[in-house]
């Protein structure tokens, strides 16, 4: 079986230890002073190591940062009589595999060994990632299924222009993402990329933000400030979510776009403006065109080319690379090192309805691999988030529209938290000027109990 480490100053549980491990067929090697484990732990390998807190001749803290530093992948666990939170969370960070309070319970003593001898034998049987070479420095679309290589067509002829693009798809697919591409593959890749989300600005102050303003413009103007446009220059000017640009607004952003000329709010000054328009939005435009929502006339200003992202689901062949290259980002930006996902892990992520898309993709890796206590994660790591942070479950589209379940998903989402809007909006991967909007399209309320 295995060679585990038992560390302790208490002879009862040494010995008890070694009896019920020992019958578990497992080879148990005993110290009672830290320097006498640490002998043991060099002489032997062991793949688990059982460690006290306290110890008669040094803090089994010590013990445990001097063992990390060894290369051989031992699995330690913490065991103590004195649950406090400085010392949970200090042995955690250095390192330890698992925390056990005294008196020490059998079956979970057993659950600890079982699971971290589980996590060795899959990092030891799971090849490496396929190595990326290179991490990108920059943004890069990851996708090969025929729906992304058409997008990636797409841009490449946009790239050799300045016409005004509408990026459509559900949150979290990404637009942002190819606006920035195209941008930076374009001829004036060096002029500046400015972004607005028209969500997470309150309306009185879209139109500055826009156009800017003139000091004394308004009360609080204190200083004249340069809207978007003007920062933009030659550039490009991302609108996010410009489905939700006010009715007065989209009257006089339509005019910049017919002249291509506006003023600061407040100014008597005409300045001009060359910068290209890229609109993002997660609404049916011509929906709201119908309902009287959004004018007509903008929204054929904005849709001189049209890109529709698909949403993940619909294009489930690109999983294994997105996983792949969001687990190497991963790695690079926390200091980790995941190296794959055990078997079943893919098959689990190829079943999940993704209503979050990629963003939901990435940060349900994010916290697997926070949560793994290997280098590979595990199948019921996985399911432990899709199940405590993702609560909406597979299901056929069939017999739901979008709509629907993203408003089952945010009622969801935000009963899981009670109601915290900021938790909710952090877990849904969206603004919180986002979720409120959202909120109110799907005339979603909280229980009396919620109620703030």
């Amino acid at each position: 079986m295995a060679k585990i480490l038992v560390i302790d100053d208490e002879f009862s549980i040494l010995e008890s230890l070694d009896m019920f491990l020992g019958e578990k067929g497992h080879d148990v090697y005993k110290a009672a002073t830290g320097e006498e484990g640490l002998v043991l732990f060099y002489q032997h390998a062991p793949e688990v190591v059982i460690l006290d807190i306290r110890l008669p001749d040094q803090n089994g803290l010590d013990v445990l940062s001097q063992m990390e530093k060894n290369e051989y992948p031992a699995k330690i666990i913490m065991i103590t009589a004195f649950q406090d939170m400085e010392t949970t969370i200090e042995a955690m960070k250095r390192g330890a595999y698992d925390y056990i309070h005294k008196p020490l319970d059998a079956d979970e003593v057993e659950k600890a060994v079982n699971s971290a001898l589980h996590i060795l034998e899959v990092d030891h049987k799971t090849p490496l990632l396929e190595d990326m070479g290179e991490f990108p420095n920059r943004e890069v679309i990851i996708g090969k299924s025929g729906k992304m290589r058409d997008i990636f067509k797409m841009i490449g002829l946009l790239c050799q222009n300045r016409a005004a693009v509408l990026i459509q798809g559900e949150t979290g697919t990404g637009k942002e993402l190819i606006a920035r591409v195209i941008h930076r593959n374009s001829l004036f890749d060096r002029e500046p990329f400015v972004t607005l989300d028209c969500s997470a600005v309150v309306e009185t102050l879209l139109e500055s933000e826009l156009f800017g303003h003139e000091r004394g413009a308004f009360t609080g103007a204190s200083r004249a400030k340069r809207g978007k446009i003007e920062l933009a220059g030659r550039g490009t000017l991302f609108l996010d979510e410009v489905g939700e640009l006010p009715l007065n607004l989209q009257g006089k952003f339509l005019g910049f776009l017919q002249r291509r000329e506006y003023m600061r709010v407040g100014g008597q000054q005409t300045l001009q403006s060359r910068c290209r328009i890229i609109a993002a939005t997660n609404s049916d435009l011509f929906a709201l065109v119908q309902q009287g929502r959004f004018k007509r006339d903008l929204f054929f200003r904005l849709k001189v080319v049209t890109i529709n992202v698909p949403p993940l689901r619909d294009r489930l062949s690109d999983i294994q690379d997105l996983a792949n290259y969001f687990l190497q980002k991963i790695n690079l930006e926390l200091g980790t090192e995941m190296l794959n996902l055990e078997q079943g892990v893919m098959d689990r992520l190829m079943a999940y309805q993704w209503t979050g898309n990629v963003r939901e993709l990435e940060n349900v890796l994010v916290e697997a691999v926070v949560r793994a206590r290997g280098k590979v994660i595990l199948l019921d790591q996985i399911e432990k988030v899709l199940s405590v942070n993702h609560s909406l479950p597979a299901m056929g589209l069939s017999s739901y529209s979008l709509p629907h379940m993203e408003k089952e998903h945010i009622q969801n989402t935000l009963t899981q938290v009670r109601w915290n809007r900021t938790r909710a909006s952090r877990m849904l991967g969206i603004s919180l000027p986002t979720l409120r909007s959202k909120i109110r399209k799907y005339g979603i309320e909280p229980p009396d109990l919620f109620e703030q």
